[in-house]
């Protein structure tokens, strides 16, 4: 494993953020209230009991994957698609991109709204305690949250984009990369480089992340488990 970004799940897990981890064997996954996301070693039958002993009957869990997932016993797949590991690693900010005033900073006071936009929009795994791995910012309009995006995955050099979403009412004025580049101004001013996933269908995002500086590393899948 010899790039950080590398069954990233895992090594976020085991370096930078081993203090949310839950842990059974070969695999590892966040604790419950914070994130769905888990991780193996290994995609093993080894690494695969693991996880189910992990998460337990009836257990979630989501993962990222190499290859398409391929059916196994004991687990039911609830979603899957295609993922592309995006990175920004060019050390510049595009300016044509306006960042509005009103950017506010996120905490535990807007869980709850934060989950409510989250819940709307889709843009991934987000739970109670997911603003805890890092920095959230967002967009208020006549006192609602209609935007954020902040941090999620941490590994060594890199820290991960995420939870980029706006509410459908107010799309198209350009919230989502402003707040993009909050992060990414955050991210670099500590020395590391913004990193991001994205459903490979996903092309009005994959175009705004080109435009904001990202390149594609890698092609891979997500998936969502449950045992059974």
């Amino acid at each position: 494993m010899d790039h950080p970004l590398e069954n990233v799940i895992w090594q976020a897990l085991t370096t930078r953020q081993a203090h949310f981890a839950e842990a059974c064997g070969e695999a590892r996954r966040f604790m419950r209230e914070v994130t769905l996301l888990s991780a193996f070693r290994e995609p093993s039958d080894q690494g695969y009991e693991s996880l189910a002993e992990l998460v337990g009957p009836q257990g979630t869990a989501a993962v990222f994957l190499d290859e398409p997932y391929e059916d196994r016993m004991g687990w039911e797949v609830v979603a899957t698609a295609p993922l592309l590991q995006m990175v920004s690693d060019n050390g510049h900010a595009p300016t044509h991109i306006s960042r509005p005033h009103e950017i506010i900073e996120l905490g535990p006071p807007d869980s709850a709204e934060m989950i409510e936009l989250t819940s709307l929009t889709k843009p991934g795994p987000f739970g109670k305690r997911t603003h805890e791995l890092g920095n959230y910012v967002g967009i208020r309009k006549d006192g609602k949250l209609v935007a954020m995006s902040g941090e999620r995955l941490k590994v060594a050099g890199y820290t991960e984009v995420s939870a980029v979403c706006t509410h459908p009412e107010h799309t198209g004025k350009g919230y989502a990369g402003a707040l993009m580049l909050e992060v990414m101004r955050r991210i670099r001013e500590r020395g590391e480089t913004p990193f991001l996933h994205v459903r490979g269908d996903n092309a009005r995002a994959i175009s705004l992340y080109e435009r904001l500086g990202f390149r594609t590393r890698k092609q891979g899948y997500f998936a969502v488990l449950r045992r059974v």
